[in-house]
């Protein structure tokens, strides 16, 4: 569909229905978590990730050196595990650590060569701070440390991520800036995006719209390595199963074109609450060509039934797996809050 050779390509192979071993079901202490477990190993996906960006910033010295030295850096090691804990491990989310930090840093880099490619300059470029160089280690140093704020909460996390990257940024700037005057200004670039990767509030910089699409384009399988809990299924975690495939590539109108291909057409609301409004509400408007199709080959039954068994959903998989959920009663839930607000629960004393 573009006019030239893909530039980056986010696939992940199919999954299978399994018992997880260790991981127990709160409403249901003796019994294993059901769970969908996607076969593309985590290793190979950041590898295939370092790979593809070492490629993108072979002519860029300064900004392969900051790379380097942030995936070899143990403090950014230490938040991606740590804000992978708490996105997933206690809230549920799909992986928000290291590989999430290596797919979306190599949709930046390739998100960012296609513009320059096109002839679009950044916000580094026009306000005369920095040049290409510098818009490739902003972009990737802001790709890879956007989420490590949700360590702290996700609440707040893009805020939280600006603080904790502070030090980070000025260990791998100053042997790289060393007139602090430039070092500073080119990391506000950096600081804002981090700031504006989630839209709260929406970017200003085209530094910042890149790192925002990048992270809206990792879509795949649920962020495809989780193992994905399907004790929580709603529209967001079944559309997930339903993204295939995303595409980054030279686009015909404009410099850059994403192509999502889909297993099935639930997968949408994946690509019109994630993708979409981070291109859409980002100066990457204009440079970003949008597109989402199904497989020829015909839909992918994810779910073949669902029924209400009393307070449980009984979902038959396409597989022919079952699991019960159960049902999500959001006023039973708030009367819970207000009693366990008040403690008058029947721990209380």
């Amino acid at each position: 569909m573009g006019g030239g050779e893909q530039k980056f390509r986010l696939q992940v192979e199919g999954g299978k229905v399994s018992d997880v071993a260790g991981r127990e079901d709160s409403a249901a202490p003796t019994a294993k978590t059901r769970v969908v477990e996607f076969t593309t190993p985590r290793s190979k996906l950041i590898e295939e990730a370092n790979q593809a960006i070492r490629t993108d910033l072979r002519d860029y010295p300064r900004a392969l050196a900051a790379y380097d030295a942030l995936r070899g850096d143990p403090e950014a090691l230490a938040h991606w595990d740590m804000a992978n804990y708490i996105t997933m491990r206690k809230l549920g989310y799909n992986d928000h650590g290291r590989v999430h930090a290596f797919i979306t840093g190599a949709a930046g880099m390739a998100i960012t060569e296609l513009l320059l490619e096109g002839g679009v300059r950044t916000d580094i470029m026009e306000s005369g701070v920095g040049d290409a160089d510098d818009v490739f280690l902003t972009v990737i140093l802001g790709t890879m440390l956007h989420d490590i704020g949700n360590q702290i909460h996700r609440v707040g996390h893009e805020a939280h991520g600006v603080a904790l990257a502070l030090p980070i940024l000025d260990r791998i700037m100053t042997p790289l800036y060393p007139d602090p005057f430039k070092r500073v200004k080119v990391r506000s670039f950096i600081l804002g995006a981090i700031n504006c990767h989630d839209l709260n509030p929406a970017p200003l910089t085209m530094e910042g719209g890149i790192v925002a699409v990048a992270d809206g384009t990792d879509i795949t399988k649920g962020r495809g390595r989780k193992a994905f809990s399907l004790g929580s299924v709603d529209i967001h975690s079944i559309s997930a199963l339903a993204v295939d495939q995303v595409v980054i590539e030279r686009g015909r109108d404009k410099p850059v074109l994403i192509s999502v291909t889909m297993n099935n057409s639930g997968g949408i609301f994946q690509v019109e609450e994630i993708l979409a409004p981070k291109v859409i509400r980002t100066p990457m408007r204009r440079f970003v060509d949008l597109r989402a199709t199904t497989r020829p080959e015909g839909e992918e039954q994810i779910l073949s039934r669902v029924r209400l068994d009393g307070d449980h959903f009984v979902m038959d998989l396409g597989g022919g797996e079952q699991v019960a959920v159960e049902v999500m009663d959001s006023q039973k839930q708030a009367q819970q809050a207000v009693v366990d607000n008040l403690g008058i629960g029947t721990d209380s004393r």
